[in-house]
């Protein structure tokens, strides 16, 4: 759930999990008390309702194809291995087992489709599992699920064979052994250590077929499954037209599948505007500015006519707004009676313009046939403080970085114009409306400039302190921005600059406080809530890195300490990996319960590098009133050099939200005396050779929510510890930044099976990692999904696991108001969300108190699991 750290270092493999649970969610995030008293203060929180359009089955029509978009065409078919990405656990989610799958809280709750039940029967003097297997379960080949499935699964991954090429392996290596119980149904798993996410394991659970040797392993299963045993099968994986076809079955023993065929297609982000107006698409998740695209077509097909001015989002304010621009005035060549030749390129350029307007005008009639389902998505961004060197090594520093950013702004700005709940995690280990969700960010402060001043006066950083620049300023400090600033006055004022960071950098004096202050004025506006969302300050699906979207690979980047940053392998043989090998990991919306973010933008391809652009942003941010202090009157040093901060962002055309905060949270810490140093990368390059291998000051990525944090937050936020060859072992903890102590309070959770002790274990050690102040968390993720209106519980999933049986058309022959029934253990009377033409602020969308659970006993997790969880599992 967090990102980077310390010095640099490698991974490990037994840290890495893939994510497809989390992102297959289904269910509302409602409130959630948790079990203790003082946990019940901490744990409620507001959190948004999923929206799938739920109906009940009996509402659905029998029959159908979804054709649903992925980012890509997976490489494999076998989640546990490096390159398994969103679309690998979208498979796996419709045709494999899955024992334990998330409820709308994002806990996990035992598959009846697969269990009768699962519990731990005995604690001394070892923990023993023991599952009781649904006696109609069985694999499409006729096959029962049983004991041999559980044993090559736990062969494979226990890291104890390096002949196989795993990504993860927690859990697994705490198996001592696999047994045969009083009869074929039953499965007894003895562990050598006490292990609290035990039910982690098997999820998904593949045949032995796939897992009983290493050849069918590691190449067996990437194209194609010998067996399955899901409500749907593999038909086939047609790279060519980069389409996976799913179909019915026939042996399945569950609730019928209400669709035929599900056809996965390969279309990337910035082509779905396109697709989906073209109507090729019935479900695709999407970016903010298509989202508003179709709110705005909804708004005109509505009967209120286009609006005037620049349009929804980005698009209009292509074509639209040139167009108009274009016919307002007479060109400068007919003004200026110019040659004909002139003449004929304004000609051009007008009819050049009409077309993008027709091509324009064409897709919004297009995209009228779609809504929008929205939610938060179950993962968050953050800022990450590298720790390794420089002043952030030191943890004042640290801290008055976190102690200058006003987190509720920077969630707003994101997210208010959205209509979604704009409040700032307290955790990094769980996300509001989750069992273990606590507020323990009071262990480092709320935002309080004064404070932050006062933490870098404490650590010798003082006003006067700059006075001299010394050749040995590090790498992308002042010194490298004066350079720059020179270079740009040479190109004089004819408008060379390529990039928004440059023209800031060349502006001076009077005039680039003036436009400083015009920004923040602008900024603050957008904040407010009013008015509709700009480019600015619109949530961009794309624009979230995601932890994983391009990790570490062969010939990684050697670090100034000389260690490396490795993508995992086999515990005991790390396995160097190129590019083709691991940039297509978890671009996943969603997969298991892991260390990756969900939903993530489509991998950028290798090779697609340009050289940054840098500039040094020092504008003025406005404080609290509460906690206002005078600006100072120039940036702070010591020892004769400026307090100066890498913060390295993306470039790339979908990354606009990224550099909106980056720039916010620029003018917060200038408020500090703290002067940023902007550099924009190639999307390509942002996260494998810039924050895995520790080459920044400040960074923004994500992390995904999970069902195990003490599996999955210890090699996050874990401390770094020196390898064999003298490198740091960071496994995800990318910022370097960790203690002794969080480790082994991460230690113990894993082993305590008490839950209640487990989670006081867990917020005591999200406390630590608020106090190091090497993560600081800023925002839950929004999750946009384009949906036709017909389209039946599926959408904006949340956390929980989608039925894929459950998933349809609804049926004209019983259109009617939905009758959604309450969820169980909902607090509040939830009722039906469906999408809208209207705006954010007015869409039934937005309001956090409502539930989609109306889809009846089949339609979602709570129906059979929740009921079926606690009981049976203690």
């Amino acid at each position: 759930m967090s990102q980077v750290g310390a010095p640099r270092g490698r991974t490990c493999s037994r840290t890495i999990r893939s994510v497809a649970l989390l992102t297959s969610g289904v269910l509302a995030l409602p409130v959630l008390a948790a079990c203790t008293s003082d946990g019940d203060e901490r744990s409620k929180a507001p959190a948004a309702a999923q929206d799938v359009g739920p109906a009940a089955r009996d509402r659905i029509a029998d029959g159908g194809t979804l054709r649903w978009a992925v980012d890509t065409v997976p490489t494999t078919l076998n989640t546990f291995q490096a390159d398994a990405d969103a679309a690998t656990s979208r498979i796996a989610g419709a045709v494999l087992p899955s024992l334990f799958t998330l409820d709308k809280t994002g806990r996990p709750q035992r598959n009846p489709d697969y269990l009768e039940s699962a519990k731990i029967i005995e604690r001394e003097p070892k923990q023993i599992v023991l599952y009781k297997l649904n006696q109609q379960a069985v694999w499409s080949d006729g096959r029962e699920l049983g004991a041999a499935d559980f044993v090559a699964q736990w062969r494979a991954l226990s890291g104890k064979d390096s002949a196989y090429w795993t990504a993860r392996n927690a859990g697994y290596e705490r198996i001592q052994k696999i047994e045969r119980g009083a009869n074929d149904l039953e499965v007894r798993v003895t562990f050598n250590k006490p292990y609290a996410d035990w039910r982690a394991l098997f999820s998904p659970l593949y045949p032995k077929d796939v897992m009983g040797a290493p050849n069918s392993f590691n190449d067996g299963a990437r194209a194609k499954l010998k067996a399955t045993a899901g409500p749907f099968q593999l038909k086939e994986m047609d790279r060519a037209d980069r389409e996976i076809t799913l179909v019915r079955n026939p042996r399945w023993w569950g609730a019928r599948p209400k669709l035929d065929t599900i056809v996965l297609s390969a279309v990337p982000r910035d082509k779905r505007a396109a697709a989906l107006a073209a109507g090729t698409l019935d479900l695709a998740e999407i970016d903010s500015p298509v989202a508003e695209r179709i709110t705005q077509a909804r708004h005109n097909k509505g009967g209120a006519g286009p609006q005037t001015g620049a349009g929804p989002a980005s698009g209009a304010r292509g074509p639209v707004a040139a167009t108009t621009a274009a016919s307002a005035s007479p060109s400068s060549a007919e003004e200026d009676g110019s040659d004909e030749e002139k003449a004929e390129a304004a000609r051009e350029s007008r009819e050049k313009q009409t077309r993008a307007l027709a091509k324009y005008a064409k897709e919004q009639r297009g995209l009228g046939g779609y809504v929008v389902r929205k939610s938060l998505e179950p993962a968050f961004t953050q800022l990450a403080l590298n720790g390794e060197t420089g002043p952030l090594a030191d943890e004042r520093v640290r801290r008055a970085v976190a102690r200058a950013l006003d987190r509720k702004k920077l969630a707003e700005a994101v997210l208010k114009p959205l209509g979604l709940p704009a409040n700032p995690p307290g955790s990094h280990l769980a996300l509001a409306g989750q069992h273990a969700y606590a507020d323990s960010s009071d262990a480092l402060g709320d935002q309080n400039t004064r404070e932050a001043q006062a933490l870098l006066a404490d650590a010798g950083w003082t006003p006067g302190g700059a006075v001299k620049k010394d050749d040995g300023t590090k790498a992308g400090s002042e010194a490298d921005a004066d350079k720059k600033k020179d270079k740009d006055k040479e190109k004089g004022e004819n408008g060379s600059e390529t990039s928004e960071t440059s023209e800031t950098s060349g502006t001076s004096g009077t005039d680039k406080k003036k436009e400083e202050k015009k920004e923040d004025k602008e900024a603050d506006a957008k904040d407010s809530g009013s008015g509709s969302a700009s480019d600015s300050d619109s949530a961009s699906d794309e624009g979230a890195y995601i932890v994983g979207d391009n990790k570490p690979g062969r010939g990684a980047p050697l670090s100034e300490t000389g260690s490396r940053v490795i993508a995992p392998a086999a515990v005991g043989q790390a396995r160097w990996l190129d590019d083709a090998d691991v940039n297509a990991q978890d671009r996943q919306p969603g997969g298991m319960a892991g260390a990756y973010a969900p939903g993530g933008t489509a991998a950028p391809s290798a090779g697609s590098a340009s050289p940054s652009t840098t500039s040094s942003a020092s504008t003025s941010a406005s404080a609290s009133p509460s906690t206002s202090a005078s600006p100072l009157p120039g940036p702070l040093g010591k020892n004769g050099k400026p307090l100066t901060l890498r913060f390295v962002l993306p470039s790339g055309p979908g990354s606009e939200q990224l550099r909106t905060v980056g720039q916010k949270i620029a003018r917060m810490l200038d408020r500090i005396g703290i002067r940023t140093e902007i550099t924009k990368v190639a999307d390509a390059n942002y996260f494998k050779d810039h924050v895995a291998s520790g080459d920044y000051d400040l960074a923004l990525y994500s992390w995904p929510a999970t069902a195990y944090p003490a599996t999955d937050g210890r090699p996050i936020y874990a401390k770094p510890v020196p390898a064999s060859d003298g490198s740091l072992l960071v496994e995800q903890n990318y910022t370097r930044v960790g203690t002794d102590h969080i480790n082994q309070l991460f230690d113990q959770a894993a082993s305590e099976l008490d839950e209640k002790a487990a989670r006081d274990l867990l917020r005591r050690a999200d406390a630590r990692i608020w106090a190091a102040a090497g993560s600081i968390p800023l925002y839950q993720r929004p999750q946009l999904v384009a949906a036709k209106p017909a389209v039946a519980n599926a959408g904006a999933f949340a956390f929980a696991a989608p039925r894929y049986e459950d998933i349809g058309f609804k049926d004209p022959a019983k259109s009617g108001p939905e009758q959604p029934q309450k969820s169980a253990g909902a607090k509040e009377t939830a009722g039906a969300t469906q999408s809208s033409g209207a705006s954010p602020k007015e869409s039934p969308e937005a309001s956090p108190k409502e539930s989609a659970d109306g889809t009846g006993n089949d339609s979602g997790n709570d129906s059979g699991n929740e009921s079926a969880g606690e009981s049976d599992e203690q």
